[in-house]
């Protein structure tokens, strides 16, 4: 019995030694067992079936990102030239063929953050991606062309990014698969997006103007966003798009697919050719995976538009793109909105266009839609001449009536209205026509001050001597010879010595000071809204003595009213 015992206890130490060596060799056999658990991923998007504790748990073991040279691809096309790096797909150049060369992307001005992938506790980390070509070329015959990009961000995540762009558009098409190639779920963020110095380098003047973006825009819940870079604050949730924007470019990233978020923060960066930490201003989208399964693969759409706020090209993106070009409005009474200069703006900016296309020069096309303008208002601006001299003809006999009930307010507001209705003399008739048509001249004004077309347009130039301009070469920039502002000014001038003179005579000669103020006002402002503004005074004072020729009768009628009173 004691032998028994005894080899017993044998065989149960020699069993206990040897079931570790079996366990740990049989741990590779029950593998494939696991795996054919799993279920088949869907063709697209992440899973939203909860998984188990155990397969959310398990630790990816991280690894380098697979070794990618630095490579760039070019591509040409008539309306810009642009630069893809290798390292997260980075935007490193955009330059516009638009009436001149026009770097959009540059140090300092506008930087592309490219892709990455973000994990909780981990730093964002760029994708090394193996680029499918070094150069495409589009024009007329390859109206479109396709850069693939490939890579992977060294935790077992395979990402695509299919780069589509237009011989004839500023968009790009951006066709994103992100795929598990891990044995266990995983939980990460892509992110896209720009990122702009919330104040332009001092030492690098703009190269055109606009270059350094200056707002963030963003298009959500039905709205328009606008934030300078220094008011701006953190964002993140649903939209239509969202982007970096100055008076008139605009860089947009847009998403395509359901789930894609937009995003907007203000970051600090330390450079070593900067004292302190620069401020940088960042907008991009982010697209959450919250569970990738092994093997699943996640697929989805975005969009970017980089150029110039070209009303209908923005809106032939079709997502309200056209919204960021700011028209402004007039202000109403409350709980009765406003007037939106974009109804009146919008058409003005497209008959400008169509005279562009029939005369090929803004200056002319400024000067048709002016005289066009003060065409079908000639007889409001008649009627409101009229009225204006038969009130001259009525203030002698106001300033008597001031003089006789000085003391009684209301018996002088009662003689005088008495006066009005005798000589059958509106005291509004003179504004009122004047009131309509000011918002049509100041969307006229908003029109051209938020056109970019007008840039680089030269209106009448004889070329440059001594590096300036003669005379006016763009009509986006200041007349650099100053004679449109001084022809403004002195056309203001002889428009308000024309003009009937009401009130106190003394408010009059100080309104005859506001000609000096306007010209050093307009001293620097774009050629293109002193144009419209010098042509509107001379338009003006041809009315008016177009109105002294035949206006005689306004200053007889209250003599011969008077005479029969």
């Amino acid at each position: 019995m004691d032998k028994r015992t005894t080899l017993a206890l044998l065989l149960m130490a020699a069993l206990l030694m040897i079931y570790p060596a079996i366990f740990m060799r049989s741990e590779p056999e029950k593998k494939p067992a696991q795996k054919t658990e799993v279920p088949a991923p869907s063709p697209k998007g992440p899973d939203t079936a909860p998984t188990t504790g155990a397969a959310l748990a398990a630790p990816v073991p991280p690894k380098d990102s697979p070794s990618v040279p630095d490579r760039t691809a070019t591509i040409e096309a008539p309306l810009y030239r642009a630069e893809i790096s290798s390292l997260g797909g980075q935007l490193r150049s955009w330059e516009l063929h638009y009436r001149g060369a026009k770097p959009m992307v540059a140090p300092g001005f506008l930087v592309s953050r490219g892709l990455s992938v973000t994990r909780a506790g981990q730093p964002p980390r760029l994708v090394g991606f193996a680029l499918s070509a070094e150069k495409l070329t589009l024009g007329p015959s390859a109206p479109t062309g396709d850069l693939v990009l490939i890579g992977e961000d060294g935790f077992g995540l395979r990402v695509t990014e299919t780069l589509r762009f237009h011989a004839e558009s500023y968009v790009v098409d951006h066709q994103l698969k992100v795929e598990n190639r891990q044995a266990v779920a995983q939980s990460a963020e892509i992110v896209l997006g720009w990122m702009a110095s919330v104040e332009p380098p001092k030492d690098t003047p703009e190269r055109f103007q606009g270059q350094h973006p200056i707002r963030v825009v963003r298009l959500a819940d039905g709205s328009v966003h606008r934030e300078v870079f220094a008011k701006s604050a953190e964002f993140s949730g649903p939209g239509q798009w969202i982007g970096l924007e100055s008076e008139w470019y605009l860089t947009a990233m847009i998403p395509r697919s359901p789930g894609i978020l937009l995003s907007e923060a203000k970051i600090s960066e330390t450079r070593v050719d900067a004292p302190k930490p620069v401020e940088l201003s960042q907008v991009g989208l982010r697209i959450p995976l919250s569970s990738l399964r092994p093997g699943q693969v996640w697929e989805g759409q975005v969009q970017s538009y980089i150029g110039p706020k070209e009303y209908d090209r923005l809106k032939a993106v079709g997502v309200g793109l056209e919204k960021s070009i700011y028209f402004g409005g007039f202000p109403a009474p409350q709980n009765y909105g406003g007037l939106p200069m974009e109804w009146l703006a919008v058409p003005i900016l497209w008959l400008m266009h169509r005279f562009y296309e029939f005369t090929h020069n803004y200056g002319v096309a400024i000067i048709l839609l002016t005289v066009i303008t003060k065409v079908l208002f000639f007889p409001l601006t008649i009627k409101s001449m009229t009225s204006m001299k038969a009130m001259q003809a009525l203030q002698p006999q106001i300033n008597a009536l001031r003089s006789k009930y000085k003391s009684d307010p209301q018996r002088l507001q009662r003689e005088t209205m008495e006066l009005y209705r005798a000589h059958k003399v509106n005291p509004l008739g003179g504004c009122l026509p004047m009131v309509v048509q000011i918002p049509i001249f100041y969307a006229l004004y908003v029109a051209l001050s938020v056109s970019v077309d007008i840039q680089n347009a030269p209106f009448i130039c004889f070329g440059r001597l001594f590096g300036v301009d003669l005379w006016i070469c763009d009509l986006a920039a200041h007349d650099p010879t100053y004679v449109l502002p001084i022809l403004m000014g002195i056309s203001m001038f002889i428009q308000q010595k024309m003009t009937p003179v009401m009130g106190d005579p003394r408010q009059a000669k100080m309104m005859l000071f506001m000609p000096v103020v306007f010209t050093f006002m307009f001293l620097n402002l774009p050629a293109g809204l002193v144009l419209y503004w010098t042509l509107s005074n001379v338009l003006q004072i041809a009315q008016q003595k177009y109105m002294e020729r035949i206006g005689k009768k306004p200053e007889k009628l209250p003599a011969r009213a008077a005479k029969k009173a």
